[in-house]
């Protein structure tokens, strides 16, 4: 395994079906859990967040319009070739807002006349009772200067059970057993079609489709009306039409070209009470979002001398989104008020240059910039304007658009059989969402319109080396965060999100990897992670509520044997640790003022046997969570006991 990827045969190796279970085998990258009544599943690089760390499907930026809350559980990983994750530094010709890195998943393609394969699995729960399936299919043909290929993913969580140890607390939420509202299902249709021409050349169309349908475990004791949420998701799609091109222009220069459309679509519902069927009360009410985005880019790559490479590209993205909201009677309004429908738009460019030198063979240095913008054309809400009375209306807020200037560079020394140093240092922005600047949060917040870009500057110092069957990578780096976003108390009552938090993020991570002949093979990766944040002062009239900084261990690690003793045999024990990590409770079980606490740390063992029936036919069997550990990512919301699976896979 690579530090900075995860191939799919890792993939389909280690059972990981979800996105965030999948990159968490990558050293410096944890997996998280929201909590709360989202209850998303997250992913952090380096201790950099989902607004921090751009997530791509095939160099196509996936990102929501209005507050880009990525729920990586909804993403499936059967058709992914390779997960890649930039660390710290990532190319500013890859496009805007990767401050603290990049994840790219790359779909796969065809490679031979014909390939087809499928895969089932039955997922068990820890009383061995039926808790899930996937299943995958996947066709595809290479033909000469033309391949196409067609694939389907689908992920269904009937329910998963809380470990044995669990124990209800009064009050309680969550009796144990099976975790309450815990079902979800995912699905993902991936076409794609090409034509390679010649050896350098090629263009490519692609349609992904993308539906999931969840709902959200509560709190197991926080009982507060105003934190206690019955909120389910009927729909969470994603809809994608790209086009890719790779052409070379004579010997000296290359030109890539992206185009795409998308759609996001989601509805969040919230209900009277836990049985989700009465949308009386006040609380209760449904929130459809509409969005889409459209945009493109172009590179082009020139050899001005054999040692010297110039790149430029150029982005553009058009996001539009569009909202509404259904809220139920109450003392005021008799009857349902439909909310018109408010609509906010928003264009980024993006222009950059990459310069790289080679001095000699071994070493080459790489120097980059680029200058982001952003025009925001739209920004409706309905309600009462700050600051005046009367009735609710459609109104604007004040319009500011932003921009930010990037820089990086980086030197890399390629020594004999693969061994590798490199130093870099990389300063990069990101623009505030629609919801940071923008939303009331429930009439709980006030908008900033003003907010300006956070920036940070990444060092890093890290190799690889072989030593014979041992292969050793490693990095040490460091982050320095400014112009934070942190939420600060008005006079009002009322939050609001102002630059003006500091923090500083240092680390180091090995992984290893050793061969033993063709039977064993051992590796793993350590990480350690320090973060320190300063919050400033309050702007006059207001104050700063306690604040740490949250979900990410201070030390987490991972380490796997494979072990074939015969042929077509493979067991694959597996083990993730990590120590403790600041979570947060609710702050109205604590009259207003969270309480900020470690979680403890943790050991996970997971194992898996497959055996190949016939050449192309592959049985396994496995058990995660081995030893039932019980352990919790985020304040309230305790994660999965054991469970068992068996699994089927086939290909042609």
């Amino acid at each position: 395994m690579g530090s900075d990827t995860v191939s799919q045969a890792a993939l389909e190796a280690f059972g990981k079906v979800r996105l965030d279970e999948a990159a968490n085998l990558i050293p410096g990258v944890t997996m998280g859990n929201s909590g709360g009544s989202r209850n998303e599943r997250l992913i952090f690089v380096r201790g950099f967040d989902r607004f921090q760390v751009p997530l791509s499907i095939d160099g196509i930026r996936v990102y929501l319009p209005a507050d880009n809350r990525l729920d990586y559980g909804r993403f499936l990983t059967p058709d992914v070739a390779e997960i890649q994750v930039a660390k710290g530094y990532a190319s500013v010709l890859d496009g805007p807002g990767a401050m603290g890195g990049a994840i790219n998943l790359v779909t796969r393609k065809p490679a031979k006349e014909l390939e087809i394969e499928g895969r089932a699995e039955i997922d068990l729960d820890r009383n061995a009772d039926y808790a899930g399936y996937t299943s995958f299919g996947l066709v595809g043909t290479k033909q000469g200067t033309w391949y196409a290929q067609a694939s389907y993913a689908r992920n269904v969580t009937d329910h998963w059970t809380l470990p044995a140890s669990f124990v209800a607390k009064v009050p309680a939420n969550e009796d144990g057993g099976d975790r309450d509202f815990s079902k979800s299902a995912d699905s993902r249709v991936n076409l794609k079609a090409g034509f390679t021409p010649n050896a350098t050349d090629e263009y490519s169309i692609s349609y992904t489709h993308q539906e999931g349908t969840k709902n959200a475990p509560l709190h197991i004791s926080d009982t507060s009306n105003a934190s206690l949420r019955n909120w389910s998701w009927p729909y969470w799609d994603i809809e994608s039409y790209y086009f890719l091109s790779t052409t070379a222009l004579g010997d000296k220069a290359t030109l890539k070209t992206r185009a795409y459309y998308s759609n996001y679509d989601n509805l969040l519902r919230s209900w009277d009470n836990r049985n989700q069927n009465s949308q009386a009360l006040p609380r209760a009410f449904n929130s459809p979002y509409s969005d889409n985005a459209y945009g493109g880019s172009l590179q082009i790559d020139m050899n001005l001398v054999p040692q010297d490479r110039l790149s430029l590209a150029f982005h553009y993205r058009h996001d539009e989104h569009q909202e509404t909201q259904t809220s139920r009677p109450d003392s005021v309004t008799p009857a349902p008020t439909v909310e018109p429908v408010q609509t906010s738009d928003e264009r980024n460019w993006s222009m950059a240059a990459e310069n790289r030198y080679a001095f000699t063979p071994q070493i080459t240095l790489t120097l980059g910039i680029s200058y982001d913008w952003r025009d925001t054309d739209r920004a409706q809400e309905y309600g009462v304007p700050a600051g005046q009375t009367g009735a609710s209306r459609l109104y604007q807020f004040p319009l500011r658009n932003a921009e930010a200037v990037n820089g990086q560079g980086r030197l890399d020394w390629t020594g004999e059989n693969g061994d590798k140093l490199y130093a870099s240092v990389s300063s990069r922005a990101r623009f505030p969402t629609l919801f940071e600047r923008f939303s009331s949060q429930f009439g709980t917040a006030e908008p900033n319109p003003d907010l300006k870009p956070e920036r940070a500057i990444n060092y890093e110092v890290g190799g690889a080396k072989n030593f014979g069957a041992l292969h050793v990578s490693g990095a040490v780096f460091v982050s320095r965060i400014k112009d934070a976003l942190v939420s600060v108390r008005l006079a009002s009552n009322r939050n609001q999100r102002v630059n003006i938090g500091s923090a500083d993020y240092a680390g180091a991570e090995i992984a290893t990897d050793y061969r033993l002949g063709d039977t064993l093979q051992v590796g793993g990766n350590y990480s350690y992670i320090h973060r320190s944040f300063d919050v400033g002062t309050a702007p006059i009239g207001g104050f700063i509520r306690q604040f740490q900084l949250t979900d990410v261990p201070d030390h987490k690690g991972f380490g796997y044997v494979s072990w074939k003793p015969l042929p077509g045999l493979e067991l694959l024990p597996s083990v993730e640790w990590a120590g403790k990590r600041v979570t947060v409770t609710p702050a109205t079980a604590n009259n207003d003022v969270p309480v900020y606490y470690k979680t403890g740390r943790y050991v996970r063992a997971d194992a898996k046997i497959s055996y190949a029936v016939l050449p192309n036919v592959e049985v396994g069997a496995g058990v995660r969570n081995l030893f039932d550990e019980y352990y919790v990512l985020t304040d309230g919301f305790p994660e999965a006991g054991r469970s068992y699976f068996f699994s089927l896979r086939a290909k042609y």
